[in-house]
């Protein structure tokens, strides 16, 4: 289980851009770790766009943004083109992040159970230590949320 104050799991995923992302490596900055279940779905377009749409404070803010599910690359591609995302998505395939957060867990829709991603964000401050941790988050009060934790 995460929890706040304690070290954040290291991960390395690939990027939309075909790039490895380490958190290690972004020691030094605050990073916005969010967990969303599927591209281009109603939920995780507004979450996303919410987050697009206040960039620029997260910006001021000094924070890194990566969005995370199990898509792969070519999705989030299309994703965050489509939608004019400006920052990183990570293709967690495996789910073995989304394990390692907590965040992969058995659901149900309409009767069926099925496995998928809890949406669920995670404030890691620049020691690399986990600050926030907001499990099912709402897509429309997911941005405002996150920056009102950052400032904290």
């Amino acid at each position: 289980m995460i929890e706040e104050g304690k070290p954040a799991p290291n991960f390395e995923l690939t990027s939309d851009s075909g790039e490895t992302v380490s958190l290690a490596d972004l020691r030094g900055k605050p990073v916005v770790l969010y967990f969303y279940p599927k591209d281009d779905t109603p939920g995780c377009t507004k979450q996303a766009c919410g987050i697009r749409d206040a960039y620029g404070e997260f910006e001021r803010a000094g924070a890194v943004v990566l969005g995370v599910s199990p898509d792969d690359e070519g999705s989030h591609v299309k994703f965050k083109n489509k939608y004019e995302l400006p920052f990183t998505l990570l293709a967690d395939t495996d789910h073995s992040v989304a394990e390692e957060y907590g965040v992969w867990n058995e659901k149900s829709y309409l009767g069926k159970k099925y496995w998928g991603v809890s949406r669920s964000t995670f404030v890691i401050d620049a020691d690399g230590n986990i600050k926030k941790v907001m499990h099912d988050v709402k897509p429309a009060t997911h941005a405002d949320e996150v920056l009102a934790a950052l400032s904290n």
